[in-house]
């Protein structure tokens, strides 16, 4: 049975409303959920919310120019890290003093620079779909180096699909554009349900009162985020899942980052891709649960 939910707004800067959602026991150790980039919290599917509010008080939220948050850009500019400041604001807006975050893709660079910052807020960890904001190579088991600049890319399909003129065509045309984001996002490895994404998306579109996306985040200033030496001294329990499928940051983006995070620990979810469909749900909830500790 679904758990039931609050709902408010938190005001982590002048100007800026940010909408969240809590559920779980009120008593439960806080878990953050902290999304991509342009990613309403709703991204965050139910199943695995569920999953997670069984053990802990989950919280999600929409970043700044996403869902139901403050559309700020365009009259006052904002750069990444101060989409990382909001983590701590939402904190701060909800009496949360320490919690557990939970990041993925942009949300897992966002997590390491709180990490960095305020390791005195987390918890623990866990990160995943994302890269390291380190510049320490990648050491290989027979000890050979690769430097951070010669990781794999980005797969050219997806590269091919962020080229493309975003046009208005409607909410239904919008939508057929994000389904099949959703279906490079996700890789190869796993069957693709577009019903399940296009449903997914029908609900965020209604949550924001709007269907065409915003890409302040992809506008923002992306300067002053690497953390080389923060991370490397990071003591906060931290794992980092490898998602093998990932046609964002393949492997071995998540085996650097492990290395780039002291005392990080790794685990690989067979076939995650770059998205969340309901066969990761579940091995995804061990994974953050054995990390919390709940299990």
């Amino acid at each position: 049975m679904p758990q039931s939910a609050t709902t408010r707004f938190v005001t982590p800067a002048p100007g800026v409303r940010l909408w969240t959602e809590t559920r779980g026991a009120a008593d439960g150790s806080p878990l953050l959920l902290v999304m991509g980039g342009q990613a309403s919290g709703l991204c965050w599917p139910e199943g695995l919310v569920e999953r997670l509010a069984a053990h802990h008080r989950v919280i999600r939220y929409d970043h700044r120019d996403t869902g139901r948050s403050s559309r700020t850009f365009d009259q006052a500019p904002y750069r990444v890290t101060d989409l990382a400041a909001d983590i701590v604001g939402v904190l701060d807006g909800l009496g949360v003093e320490r919690a557990h975050l939970v990041g993925m893709s942009l949300g897992g660079m966002l997590t390491q620079l709180v990490l960095a910052d305020h390791p005195d807020r987390v918890l623990s960890a866990t990160l995943f779909g994302t890269t390291a904001l380190s510049t320490a190579d990648l050491v290989h088991p027979d000890g050979t180096r690769t430097p951070v600049d010669k990781l794999p890319g980005i797969d050219p399909r997806l590269l091919e699909e962020w080229a493309r003129p975003i046009e208005d065509l409607g909410p239904e045309a919008e939508l057929d554009r994000r389904v099949r984001h959703w279906e490079l996002l996700h890789g190869d490895a796993l069957p693709f349900d577009a019903d399940y994404f296009r449903t997914m998306e029908r609900e965020i579109i209604e949550h924001t009162g709007r269907y065409l996306t915003d890409y302040s985040h992809a506008r923002a200033d992306d300067s002053g985020m690497l953390r080389t030496e923060a991370l490397a001294a990071n003591r906060v329990p931290t794992l980092v899942v490898s998602a093998p499928a990932d046609p964002v940051f393949p492997p071995p983006h998540p085996q650097h980052l492990a290395q780039a995070l002291g005392g990080a620990r790794l685990t690989e979810i067979p076939g995650l891709g770059h998205s969340l469909p309901p066969q990761v749900h579940e091995p995804l909830a061990e994974a953050i649960l054995s990390r919390t500790g709940a299990r």
